[in-house]
């Protein structure tokens, strides 16, 4: 049986919750990522830059790395139901580029990295 499908609104207005009392005073670093949704061909980035944060529907292509997965496995991982090494060791997720970037977007997202 298939995953259910996650709308990109969807998906964006859960991150959205989850970061909405985001302080970037306590973020010290510099995020770029894209994350490709591969069920639903769509893309959306996040970025911290400068203590402010940044998630917009476009492509990122001066990014730090890239995540590929099912709109379902990331709404999952963001929500603490599937822990990130876990999903990229069985391939549910891809990574191009940096890894620990992938960490920080989960940890700054309340999943499990």
């Amino acid at each position: 049986m298939a995953a259910a499908m996650i709308p990109l609104e969807n998906i964006l207005a859960d991150i959205k919750g989850k970061t909405a009392n985001f302080n970037g005073s306590n973020y010290h670093g510099f995020l770029a990522l894209q994350v490709n949704l591969t069920d639903i061909n769509k893309v959306f980035y996040v970025e911290v830059k400068e203590h402010k944060l940044t998630i917009e529907p476009f492509e990122y292509n001066d990014r730090q790395a890239k995540m590929s997965m099912t709109s379902s496995n990331f709404s999952k991982m963001i929500n603490g139901q599937l822990n990130g090494t876990t999903a990229f060791l069985t391939g549910k997720l891809k990574i191009e580029g940096s890894i620990e970037k992938c960490k920080e977007l989960t940890a700054l997202l309340g999943g499990r990295a």
